[in-house]
């Protein structure tokens, strides 16, 4: 029967060589974007381990020396400089991952890319930051991705014990669980879904391709005796075969692109290759499931012939959707809104809060897709002028299943593109983006701690750096303690570009550094005057230090003289746009990722629609053949096929959309307690872009239609 089988599969004619070519390609693009999301979240947990080894937890235990540890930050042109200094306390101090040994006073390990930066940027903007011998590479091991800014410093125990967030090691798992993280989980979680269904639907889609002609073949066999069994792997195998084919496509695929799928920066910085990698469960399960999910797929939509080989022709109405099928896109709607009032505590937690309520969103989308559908079709009836539609909303309210089958793909597509841009749109905009300009030229800051003694040919060093301006320190606010940001200055130091005070007034209360957090420099603010003595100014702990700096080389050579000066800084010396452009990179990479699902699920939706559309012309080309005969022309006959798609498709835009904008509202208000900044005319321009290609590919399928349904198909059939 297996022989048979196979004979059948490629020898029925251009028609079955289309078919199986379509199925193997719906097969290999699934399995090729199953596999790379599999990896993807093998590669980020691998970053995410990595990057939980450099703030490892005080231990007991193991080392009888302890390995004192401490972790801060540095920046360089925007771009974020990880810092660890470590000391042995003795000999059996564990030795920190990806180096040999624990570096000593005045040595220091840094990775492949701060080296190169280290090597081709003058010592005065980068490398006088970090005094002493270079002892090698920092090994991937303890690097987040191969563009991580990393330097291991060595330092005495006295040195190192004296920095703030300071920890005692004795125990460096190589075996690290990875670092939860609720939006990363989640995130990987919605693009798995965002991927995953609109590869099903299409491989679904493919599947059925020819599937009136295929009921009518095993029909026949029924009626010559071959039992339902028999009829199972006949379809079985048509099915497995060209799904076989599609996954060994989709495995060569991706171990093709692997290395350039790498280095995409999804996640704000590249993985290293061999992250993006698939363990042998992984490789088993994908190899034996889609053929099986294939073979399922044909078994499930032979299901008339198995009942009785008479069912194909005594085709009856198919019962109405009912309204329950909106069930689990309530329940899911219904689990974010839970999330307003109760939030648990936890990483896992929340996502195990979030992430099933966004996958039943999406699911409710699919199963309700068919009752929307004949809403939409019924209310389009009620309206119908015209012979074209009211055929079309006939037909659609007839089987609306079918009629939303070729638009399903377009519906997830849509859902995920508006959670993605609403989510990442609105952090952004509450964020901010960085300040023009802050990057190249700006105000630099520095905030002391623990009374930090300040040298005394500091302002003068600063003053000396070209492109330097207005070196100054804001001393402490005895009215605030030191802390709350606020320390007190002359008004004859402030730079006129900075604000200025009220007439008669000597000192000021002002933000450290003079530019409020997130606020930009104005010559227009009148700072409150302080009761502070001008003559007691000096007698006052600084609590800041501040200058102007004019471009990219000025700004790092000033950073380099005050860390020099305070090597045991808590937070590096920072111009505005630093903490914005660190978020704003990693806000990029989530964009890329974004836009990796958008495509790609567009993409497939288009194939979906027009792999669905075709087969619908192929299934109904005798009804359309006798509407010919009857008189009709093939210019209502198109308006009828293309009613049938835009009706559907323009229905579940509309709730995709809409669902899409209320589940990233729960979100947001549940995790971050954001109210959702509506997405502006790009998404506005994306949705136009995705929806009139779906249009364009309706129109491409048009001209079939008078080939398929001339009068010679109503009498061969």
């Amino acid at each position: 029967m297996i022989a048979l089988a196979f004979r059948l599969a490629v020898a029925g004619g251009r028609e079955a060589l289309v078919r199986l070519v379509v199925i193997a390609a719906a097969v290999a693009i699934g399995t090729g974007l199953l596999l790379t999301t599999v990896a993807g979240v093998h590669a980020t947990n691998a970053q995410l381990g990595r990057y939980a080894a450099m703030y490892p937890q005080e231990t007991t235990g193991g080392a009888a020396d302890p390995l004192l540890w401490s972790t801060r930050y540095d920046y360089f042109h925007g771009t974020q400089i990880l810092r660890v200094d470590v000391a042995a306390t003795g000999p059996s101090a564990p030795t920190p991952v990806g180096v040999p040994r624990v570096p000593g006073p005045g040595e220091y390990y840094a990775s492949p890319a701060l080296r190169k930066l280290l090597a081709t940027t003058p010592a005065d903007q980068l490398a006088d930051r970090y005094p002493g011998r270079d002892l090698g590479v920092v090994g991937p091991a303890a690097l987040t991705s191969p563009d991580t800014l990393l330097i291991l410093v060595g330092g005495t125990p006295e040195q190192v014990g004296a920095l703030e967030w300071v920890r005692k090691v004795t125990r460096i798992d190589d075996n690290r669980a990875p670092l939860p993280e609720t939006a990363i989980d989640l995130i990987l979680g919605v693009v798995a879904g965002g991927l995953l269904f609109p590869v099903l639907i299409f491989i679904g889609t493919a599947t059925r391709l020819g599937a009136a002609r295929r009921e009518q073949r095993f029909a026949a066999m029924r009626l010559v005796g071959a039992t339902p069994r028999q009829i199972s792997v006949v379809a079985a195998v048509e099915a497995t075969l060209a799904a076989v084919a599609g996954a060994t496509v989709g495995f060569a695929l991706f171990l093709a692109f692997r290395r350039q799928l790498a280095a995409i920066p999804f996640t704000g910085m590249p993985y290293f290759p061999d992250d993006l990698s698939l363990g042998v469960p992984d490789v088993v399960l994908v190899a034996l499931g889609v053929p099986a999910g294939a073979a399922t797929a044909a078994w499930v939509a032979l299901r008339r012939v198995r009942i009785s080989p008479l069912g194909v022709t005594r085709r009856v109405t198919p019962r109405p959707p009912r309204a329950y099928r909106l069930i689990p896109l309530v329940l899911g709607l219904a689990v974010l809104g839970l999330a307003l009032v109760y939030r648990p505590g936890t990483a896992d937690g929340q996502t195990a809060l979030f992430l099933p309520a966004l996958l039943l969103v999406m699911a409710g989308l699919v199963t309700g897709g068919p009752w929307l559908t004949m809403v939409g079709a019924r209310a389009m009836a009620a309206r119908a002028s015209r012979p074209a539609a009211l055929i079309a909303a006939r037909r659609l309210a007839d089987n609306p299943a079918a009629g939303f089958r070729a638009v399903s793909g377009v519906m997830l597509a849509l859902f995920v593109t508006t959670v993605a841009v609403g989510v990442m749109g609105t952090i952004a905009a509450e964020r901010g983006p960085a300040p023009r300009g802050s990057l190249e030229a700006g105000r630099l800051s520095f905030n002391l701690v623990n009374d930090a003694p300040v040298p005394a040919t500091l302002l003068t060093d600063l003053a000396a750096v070209p492109g330097v301006r207005d070196p100054l320190v804001v001393r402490e606010n005895p009215a605030r303690g030191g802390g709350g940001g606020s320390g007190v200055i002359a008004c004859a130091d402030i730079p006129p570009a900075y604000g200025r005070c009220a007439d008669g007034v000597a000192v000021a209360e002002v933000a450290s550094g003079l530019i409020p957090w997130r606020e930009s420099a104005s010559a227009d603010r009148v700072w409150p005057a302080s009761p502070v003595e001008p003559a007691a100014l000096p007698r006052l702990p600084v609590d800041s230090v501040a200058v102007d700096a004019d471009g990219p080389a000025a700004i790092e050579r000033a950073r380099t003289v005050i860390e020099v000066a305070f090597p045991a800084y808590v937070v590096a010396p920072n111009v505005p746009g630093d903490f914005e452009s660190d978020f704003t990179n990693t806000m990029r990479g989530w964009q890329r990722l974004a836009d990796v699902v958008v495509v790609s699920s567009l993409a497939l939706a288009g194939c979906s629609l027009a792999v669905a559309v075709a087969a619908g012309l192929s299934e109904r080309r005798r009804p359309f053949s006798l509407l010919r005969l009857s008189g009709a022309p093939v210019r209502l006959l198109r308006r009828v096929v293309a009613l049938e798609s835009v009706v559907p498709m323009l229905t579940v835009a509309a709730v995709a959309v809409g669902m899409g904008l209320v589940a990233a509202h729960l979100f947001l208000r549940a995790q971050m307690h954001y109210d959702l900044h509506l997405p502006g005319i790009g998404f506005a321009a994306v949705v136009a872009v995705g929806l009139v290609g779906c249009l364009a590919v309706i129109a491409a399928t048009l001209p079939l239609l008078e080939r398929v349904t001339g009068p010679q198909t109503a009498r061969s059939e």
